[in-house]
């Protein structure tokens, strides 16, 4: 029998869990990762990854990265202490091989596959213990040691390049920059507008800071074609200016809400109801490495909270210097809020109407005198005389 806490608990989950068919995906995580994938791909189209090898030994994950690292140089050593061997093996300098009297070797104390590999290996990394060494007495060997060191200045140049790259991968400066986690609509400046908060975790800023905004949604064009993920254009200014920001400290971005808009129609009820996405980029150049990075974020309608502001987080201390207080950089308060644009406009003109007839009135009925006196005028009497 199932008690009566279970049943409430089920029914809350069954609430707040939608099925698989219905559920919002972003395309865009919170941490700037694209959810989007590529199928039906030909199988020739695979060899470009191959062409541009740089880049998907930059793009692949460490693990892999690690793997390669080890597998490069233990496979190198491996292939050139077959070679080493065969040499050895040619020249009967293996263990029971017949020899003669006065038999010189090839190489040192390399006499079977395991002493080859070791020589392979001390080669390669040029640690040279001093135990086998060339005895130049074949020529194969002066030839195979050149091309063997050669082979591994590459291999240590490549794979150093690659670890190094990822290193200093520009997306890694983005993982200190960072986005509210709900964004706000609420008057400012005398309009209505959408805010959203961003922060430079670190004291070196990103020059030529650029921020901006794409709504993703699904449209029906007058053709009856559907657009899934149809872009458009949203402007975020900055109290600070729209384009080379000082980022020096956090800064809260806001779109207005105007007709020009794309949420002008948008409502406190109807906002939850929506199937839209809300990316913003934020471009720049960081300081230090010279290196462009973009940090990226998406927001959904249930991620946008009408009817509230963000909660100040910039003081001054005793000391003279500037405190940022992290721990209210998403936090908002609830603030006075129209229910919708368009009513927030119709009563900004029904304002403006009155004010304008208040004043037109005024002009047609004068200013009054309190000092001028009203008094009775009786009929003329006409004295003049003929």
């Amino acid at each position: 029998m199932v008690s009566p806490a279970s049943s409430r608990m089920f029914q809350l989950l069954q609430r707040h869990i939608q099925p698989a068919g219905q559920r919002k995906t972003r395309l865009v995580t919170k941490d700037g990762h694209c959810n989007i994938e590529f199928g039906n791909i030909e199988y020739s189209n695979h060899f470009a990854y191959l062409l541009d090898f740089w880049t998907t030994f930059v793009e692949i994950r460490w693990r892999f990265v690690l793997l390669l690292f080890a597998a490069s140089f233990t496979g190198s050593w491996f292939i050139f202490s077959l070679l080493w061997y065969w040499i050895a093996k040619t020249n009967g300098d293996l263990t029971g091989q017949n020899r003669t009297d006065g038999h010189i070797r090839c190489v040192d104390n390399v006499n079977g596959l395991t002493t080859a590999f070791l020589y392979s290996l001390e080669t390669q990394t040029t640690i040279g213990y001093g135990g086998r060494a060339l005895t130049g007495h074949c020529i194969g060997t002066v030839a195979l040691i050149i091309i063997q060191s050669i082979i591994g200045v590459f291999i240590n140049c490549f794979m150093c390049g690659v670890v190094l790259a990822k290193i200093s991968l520009p997306k890694k400066r983005a993982k200190t920059v960072t986005f509210s986690d709900k964004a706000v609509i609420c008057l400012k400046k005398g309009s209505l507008c959408l805010l959203i908060r961003v922060a430079n975790l670190r004291k070196t800023l990103l020059i030529g800071s650029q921020i901006y905004g794409k709504l993703l949604r699904t449209t029906t064009t007058p053709d009856g074609e559907t657009i899934i993920l149809d872009q458009v254009d949203i402007d975020f200014l900055v109290d600070a200016g729209k384009d080379n920001l000082f980022f020096v400290c956090p800064l809260t971005l806001y779109h207005v809400i105007n007709r020009s808009s794309p949420f002008y129609e948008l409502s406190v009820d109807s906002l939850p109801h929506q199937d839209f996405e809300l990316v913003v980029f934020l471009d720049g150049t960081a300081e230090s490495t010279s290196s462009a990075c973009q940090v990226r974020t998406s927001y959904i309608p249930q991620e946008i909270q009408w009817g509230y502001s963000f909660l100040p987080i910039i003081s001054r201390t005793k000391m003279g210097k500037y405190h940022v207080d992290f721990s209210n950089f998403s936090k908002s308060v609830r603030v006075t809020t129209p229910h919708c644009v368009q009513c927030f406009e119709t009563d900004s003109d029904q304002r403006n109407h009155n004010s304008h007839k208040n004043d037109n009135k005024q002009d047609k009925l004068g200013i009054d005198n309190l000092g001028f006196q009203v008094i009775d005028i009786h009929d003329s009497v006409d004295i003049t005389k003929m």
